[in-house]
């Protein structure tokens, strides 16, 4: 079942790419395995997918001492100040970053390993209140603080469009996105690069992928519901 899911996932990357006229190998998809366990997750790693994103540093702290050595994790929920510690370093990218203070708590852990954190800018697009990230408006501004700390880079924009029965809705905040990405760096910032849009869901990933998406991160298309009674 998981094959199927996981291929089934893979001809749509295909499709998407082909409606953009872009190449396949622009696209990252990360297997999202919140709540999944360790099992699940090798079954896709057998299939040679490499990058996974969880949602909890705890669960991805436990994962990573039980799965392969080369996955690359992706640290995608919303991030505590005082866990940051725990994943600096081990990570391959930090997607949530939407505060001045959490890029400067990173920093400091990340100065302490002496290692360089790469992280990604959360934007909440559609202004929605259940959600974080910072909203566009400010976005700039916030790329232009973080970009001063030495031990941080950059690399682009993630969002978590609004949950939609139709993907079509959420295209024109896709199309935000890229156009913010576009906008920062117009700025030539130092320590700022904008090639990574992280963006796109299960419900909504090929139109991500139409509209610029590098990375999409698809969950329940590759392992079925979520189970919440692990939450």
């Amino acid at each position: 079942m998981l094959k199927e899911n996981l291929a089934n996932v893979e001809k749509n990357i295909e499709q998407a790419c082909k409606n953009a006229g872009r190449s396949r190998n622009e696209v990252t998809l990360i297997a999202v395995s919140k709540t999944k366990p360790v099992e699940m997750l090798q079954e896709i790693y057998d299939e040679n997918i490499r990058d996974f994103g969880e949602n909890k540093v705890q669960e991805l702290c436990s994962k990573m001492e039980q799965l392969p050595s080369d996955i690359r994790w992706h640290m995608i929920g919303h991030l505590q100040r005082n866990k940051v510690k725990y994943i600096v370093g081990k990570v391959e990218l930090i997607h949530s970053v939407d505060t001045y203070r959490l890029a400067e708590e990173i920093n400091i852990q990340a100065k302490k390993q002496n290692v360089i954190v790469p992280i990604l800018v959360e934007v909440n697009i559609a202004h929605e209140e259940s959600k974080f990230g910072i909203s566009a408006e400010d976005a700039i501004l916030l790329v232009e603080e973080i970009s001063r700390l030495e031990n941080i880079r950059i690399k682009g924009l993630m969002t978590i469009a609004p949950y939609v029965e139709n993907p079509e809705d959420n295209r024109l905040y896709f199309r935000k996105i890229k156009q913010l990405s576009v906008d920062i760096t117009n700025k030539n910032i130092d320590n700022v690069s904008m090639e990574i849009l992280s963006m796109g869901m299960t419900g909504d990933y090929m139109v991500a992928i139409e509209e610029g998406a590098t990375m999409v991160r698809v969950g329940t298309g590759i392992f079925g519901e979520r189970n919440y009674k692990q939450e």
